[in-house]
């Protein structure tokens, strides 16, 4: 079992997550291992809130290209968490 702060990576910060914060839905990276329960009790650990749903995805690699060498960026794991009405997240306020 993973503590908390290798759980949460970091938070995802982009328009369309800023978009969805509206609904009260968190962006996150997890670690690849993660899975929704222990994610779900690793915000409500971290952030002291009521975590009601958790999705989850990989984001696949897209290739990149740095002069002749060819590769890819890597893969990881994003965590959507809905938190319980009245329940905010501090770190992601503008």
């Amino acid at each position: 079992m993973l503590a908390p702060e290798q759980i949460l990576i970091r938070p995802i910060v982009s328009e369309k997550s800023y978009d969805v914060m509206t609904q009260n839905k968190y962006t996150f990276e997890v670690a690849k291992s993660a899975h929704k329960i222990e994610i779900a009790k690793a915000v409500e650990a971290v952030f002291d809130v009521r975590v009601l749903k958790v999705n989850t995805l990989t984001v696949k690699p897209k290739p990149k290209r740095v002069r002749y060498q060819l590769g890819t960026t890597k893969t990881w794991k994003k965590a959507i968490v809905t938190l319980a009405p009245g329940d905010t997240i501090e770190a992601f306020a503008a």
